[in-house]
């Protein structure tokens, strides 16, 4: 079974979210990445100050087998860019919850966890997706 780290915030969509202040740092998850096996390009299209809405696309991932849209965890301003993901874009496979982050988002959403899962309702949703 993937690594879902407890602490974390998560989507069906694959995509982690942590807070970290007042912004929230968002990435995708270790079953988006075997889904997806070597990463070739991570394609961000927002910039810093740009806004993204919750559901919403900000950028695409590819790899060796598919590509596929990122989305936004939440509604918000960027707040930062991983820059280093455009030259080693393997970081996303090295260390997805670290090193592989994508965007910081300045949320405005009043209560930005309200519709993300938690860990123990992320393993519920990968586990109903395997049968």
């Amino acid at each position: 079974m993937s690594d879902i780290p407890s602490g974390l915030k998560y989507t069906k969509d694959h995509e982690w979210a942590k807070g970290d202040g007042g912004d929230i740092v968002v990435g995708i998850t270790s079953f988006a990445v075997e889904q997806l096996g070597d990463i070739t390009l991570v394609n961000l299209d927002v910039k810093v100050g740009d806004t993204v809405t919750e559901g919403k696309a900000f950028g695409t991932i590819e790899s060796v087998k598919t590509l596929s849209d990122l989305f936004a965890p939440v509604s918000g301003k960027i707040a930062k860019i991983n820059g280093e993901l455009e030259g080693k874009p393997e970081l996303v496979n090295e260390d997805c919850y670290g090193k592989g982050w994508m965007v910081t988002i300045a949320s405005s959403d009043a209560d930005p966890n309200a519709a993300l899962l938690d860990d123990k309702a992320y393993r519920e949703l990968l586990k109903s997706a395997a049968h």
